[in-house]
């Protein structure tokens, strides 16, 4: 289920660490985010060095529909109420800049990315909402409208559209950008202690550290996995459909998503938390609307995404945790990982030469909103109903009843197991109990994964480690 991205551009492989070493800055993740920090620090002057447990763009940035825009869903209004008009302006101001950085960037280094200018629009029936949210984003800046019956093949009955946003090439735009940073490939942070980061073959003693690889994998300090969870999200690319004007998002319940690369539509959708998948269909459900919406459209590729959400829909970028200084973190971009990246190299940057922009506390990580203290009560409640699963829930079904081609949690010689019977007859049998924090895990059949639905940490069905915050596989049973 390689993206479009993937399988248009290759991305020359890096050697992993294999000895110890000294630098300015480390950063931890070789994504969007840590790449384009990397970059603006080394530009600023600073020695630089990236850690990636995989390859470059590996995690979620291969995933992405690649929309750049301060259009983040409806979202200016709540900010507004939040932040007042002040802390909601800078959301909106440097999420503009993001996307006039990435311009400059691509033709000051004369970067072949396919960057195109588009408009964004989120659309929906409620036309009182969209013109509120319409008139929200004006106020701040933004160069926002209202639109009565788009012209679009989506359930519209109006849209808010942003002029002047852009979509691009993520991963040939990376190529571009890693190629004078010094990247570690297949190099796992396992433990940072101070500003030490160690490896399995070698160790890194840094000044400062940047966490950018999507979820902080450490559980202390910044108790992170109390404040984020996260969301799949899953994506079509059609063949001979007619291609969308502009990139679109849905804001009623059915949150579909449109934009166009060369000859294909990408039609996206289907977002759910992630662990809460157990029935499946989500890809089901994009073929059925794109048959119904693009008639005679061929599905060329299909593929998921992940999101780390806030409790506040606010990003954490700033400083990791009182107690450490010279840590930075950027997570809980949401839907918006492309604008977000940006946002977070530029605030970063100048955080460690010192200044103290404004928009800093609109991001800060360890800001106290009533937003964010009533969704720690919630993410706190779902962890904890989670975990109970794991030591009281009783499977109601055994491994021999499982049919060829599914999964889930079962029964065998009296133990609770995860099994996967492949259409073959083979049994693929793991604990299901998330080496993380210990939650039970659930059966993702769309895409035959274990996911976690406390922190959002993913396996395979042979137990394999696909993305975090866990750090390690899940143990194999025996059959």
């Amino acid at each position: 289920m390689d993206s479009i991205w993937t399988k248009s551009c290759e991305l020359e492989p890096r050697l992993p660490l294999r000895a110890d070493l000294r630098c300015e800055i480390a950063v931890i993740g070789a994504g969007m985010a840590g790449l384009l920090c990397a970059d603006a620090l080394q530009r600023d002057g600073h020695e630089v060095v990236v850690l990636e447990a995989d390859r470059i763009a590996s995690g979620q940035t291969r995933n992405t529909t690649a929309k750049i825009t301060s259009q983040h869903g409806l979202i200016y209004k709540k900010l507004r109420s939040k932040l007042g008009h002040t802390g909601a302006a800078a959301y909106a101001a440097v999420n503009e800049a993001a996307i006039r950085e990435y311009r400059r960037l691509v033709e000051q280094e004369h970067i072949d990315c396919d960057l195109e200018e588009s408009c964004a629009y989120v659309y929906g029936k409620n036309l009182h909402t969209l013109k509120m949210e319409a008139e929200a984003a004006k106020s701040l800046g933004l160069p926002a409208e209202f639109l009565e019956n788009p012209k679009t093949p989506l359930p519209a009955a109006g849209a808010v559209r942003f002029s002047g946003q852009a979509q691009f090439h993520p991963l040939k735009f990376l190529r571009a950008v890693s190629q004078p940073l010094t990247v570690y490939e297949q190099t796992q942070v396992q433990a940072v202690d101070g500003t030490t980061l160690r490896t399995a073959h070698g160790t890194v003693r840094a000044e400062k550290v940047i966490f950018a690889c999507h979820y902080p994998f450490l559980r202390l300090p910044g108790l992170y996995f109390t404040r984020l969870h996260q969301e799949r999200s899953y994506v079509l690319a059609l063949e001979t459909a007619e291609p969308a004007d502009g990139m679109w998002i849905g804001a009623g319940a059915e949150r579909l998503s449109l934009r166009s690369y060369k000859n294909l539509l990408l039609l996206g959708g289907g977002g759910h938390r992630t662990g809460e998948n157990s029935a499946g269909g989500a890809y089901a459900m994009l073929r059925r609307r794109a048959r119904e919406l693009f008639p005679g459209a061929r599905e060329v590729a299909h593929w998921s995404a992940q999101d780390c959400i806030t409790p506040d829909d606010i990003p954490f970028i700033g400083q990791y945790s009182a107690g450490h200084p010279d840590w930075y973190v950027a997570t809980g971009f949401g839907k918006w990982g492309m604008s977000s990246s940006m946002v977070a190299a530029q605030l970063l940057r100048k955080l460690i030469a010192g200044d103290m922009p404004p928009e800093a506390a609109v991001f800060d990580p360890g800001r106290f909103r009533a937003g964010v203290l009533a969704g720690l009560a919630k993410e706190g409640g779902h962890a904890v109903r989670n975990l109970a699963r794991t030591y009281f829930s009783v499977p109601k079904s055994t491994a021999e009843q499982l049919r060829p081609g599914h999964g889930g949690v079962v029964r065998l010689h009296g133990k609770k197991v995860g099994a996967y019977k492949a259409e073959d007859g083979t049994l693929y049998t793991v604990n299901i109990r998330c080496p993380h924090l210990g939650c039970q895990l659930a059966w993702n059949p769309d895409e035959r994964s274990w996911d976690c639905p406390c922190h959002g940490s993913r396996f395979d069905y042979r137990g394999n480690l696909i993305s975090g915050p866990a750090q390690s596989n899940i143990t194999k049973q025996l059959e």
